[in-house]
């Protein structure tokens, strides 16, 4: 049984559909003040299996009472949480992190049915990463400067109150990990707000923090959709934070809300990063990691390096390898090993993404792999798609597309180069392939908040965020833990 306690407020259901088995996840209730607890509405959203079509679950509609309620249970418990040692809310967050690594197999299941990420994928990014960087976060916190003296005066870093989540659709978990750890290990209660389309996780996740016996009001969850519940809470007068997650647009909106009452920000958003190919790089390494970072996730990454700048010297032979390379990703089921990429996450992204592919081909770009997408089967499946001689104006080049499409811009210089890649208002990620000095000098450059050199990794410890329209703030490590905090000056 994928859940393992059965309570009012969670039924899973076995639903037999075309003579299969497949599990069914409702929920019948919030979770506020420690309490499960029904909406003021008795109003449910269907959470839909982008891989068959299928109806795999429901969770409550909450509305802007309920935030209220969220929020007031924030709010009182705040002083309480706030006061404990730090070592007190240590204590508590492992063994949230035990509860939910107990089932990490079981998140796996739950975020290929709602949102039809790969197995293989799933494991490493969606559920394994996430869980990692929790535990990141408290090794962490146990050795943060909280306090630092100056010649006259002590710098002091306290948490900044209650904190309003509102996470996306693309990375369930990891997104809500990102957030809700940091906020509540620096002595913040957080009122959580997860995608209306993968929203399950989330009430696994409150389970565990129930199981915890964290203090009642430290974690709530409201799920609910964006223009009833997360603008209710970027509005509402108690929360002294924003940490939201999601479009430029959408960060936008809910940021002209939030500064209503000036609340502090942290805003992760769009991109339409430039991975960069100089002339002496190992093409074959740039090329494969190319296409992995535009193509996992079914494209659905903001940081995905959806522009490559290739010379245009060598954007023949350039060509020939990326064709040959991206028929080797399977598209299919993604509860399948083999799987590359998945569906798309709904219909209203299907129709998205195969929009940009229709207006990259009438714009001029040669559609060099992959074709304009028809909807043939129950679920929501495109051919990732290569567009070559992209010019950096069109449309194309310049919109996140949010699929698995790249775009192929020949470029004269390395000046040349860096300018296309600078050419966006977006400044997210990145990435240059070619000798180490040269590599480097154009990764300093780019305008953008992350860049990969050659076969540089990522480290958990390092910041993630953007320039630009990408948004406001960093996630991951110290930085991550220092956005929920305000900073005071004790003079003595």
């Amino acid at each position: 049984m994928l859940i393992h306690r059965l309570d009012a407020y969670l039924s899973l259901q076995t639903v037999f559909r075309k003579g299969s088995c497949m599990k069914f996840y409702k929920f019948e209730k919030l979770y506020i003040g420690g309490q499960w607890t029904e909406a003021t509405e008795s109003r449910f959203l269907e959470v839909e299996n982008p891989a068959t079509g299928h109806i795999i679950g429901r969770v409550p509609r909450g509305g802007e009472e309920d935030v209220d309620a969220a929020v007031r249970a924030a709010k009182n418990a705040f002083s309480l949480w706030s006061q404990m040692t730090l070592e007190q809310r240590v204590e508590k967050m492992k063994r949230v992190y035990a509860y939910l690594a107990d089932r990490e197999a079981q998140l796996i299941e739950i975020e290929i049915a709602e949102l039809g990420a790969p197995l293989k994928w799933t494991k490493r990014a969606q559920v394994g990463g996430p869980l990692a960087r929790f535990k990141d976060y408290i090794e962490r916190i146990q050795t943060f400067e909280f306090e630092e003296d100056l010649p006259q005066a002590r710098i002091v870093k306290e948490p900044v109150g209650v904190v309003g989540c509102l996470t996306p659709w693309n990375y369930p978990i990891n997104q809500v990990i990102q957030k809700i750890v940091p906020a509540i290990l620096a002595g913040n209660t957080v009122v959580l707000k997860p995608s209306q389309m993968t929203p399950i996780s989330a009430f696994v996740l409150a389970e565990a923090f129930e199981a915890a016996e964290v203090p009642g009001g430290v974690f709530n969850l409201v799920s609910g959709r964006g223009a009833e519940v997360g603008n209710a809470l970027a509005k509402h007068e108690w929360v002294d934070m924003i940490s939201f997650t999601g479009s430029t647009e959408g960060g936008k909106q809910v940021g002209r809300l939030a500064l209503g009452t000036v609340k502090k920000l942290a805003l992760e958003l769009g991109g339409k990063s430039a991975n960069i190919l100089l002339e002496g790089a190992d093409y074959d390494l740039a090329l494969s990691e190319g296409l992995k970072s535009c193509f996992y996730n079914t494209g659905q990454t903001c940081s995905a390096w959806t522009r490559m700048l290739v010379p245009k010297q060598d954007l023949k032979a350039i060509e020939e390898k990326l064709v040959k390379m991206a028929a080797e990703f399977k598209v299919g089921d993604p509860t399948l090993e083999e799987t590359d990429i998945g569906p798309l996450a709904s219909q209203k992204q299907f129709d998205k993404v195969r929009g940009y592919i229709q207006e990259g081909v009438e714009s001029g770009a040669r559609l060099i792999y992959g074709e304009v997408p028809e909807k043939k089967s129950d679920g929501y499946f495109v051919k990732p798609c290569i567009f070559s001689d992209v010019d950096n104006r069109m449309t194309i080049a310049q919109e996140e597309i949010f699929g698995p499409v790249l775009c192929v811009i020949p470029y004269e210089s390395v000046e040349d180069a860096v300018r296309l890649a600078n050419d966006s208002m977006y400044g997210l990620s990145g990435a240059v392939f070619g000798p180490e000095e040269e590599a480097v000098r154009v990764a300093r450059a780019i305008r953008t908040g992350n860049v990969y050199v050659n076969d540089g990794k990522r480290d958990i410890g390092a910041p993630f965020g953007g320039y630009k329209q990408s948004g406001i703030g960093r996630e991951g490590g110290t930085y991550g833990i220092e956005e929920y905090l305000e900073v005071k000056a004790i003079y003595k």
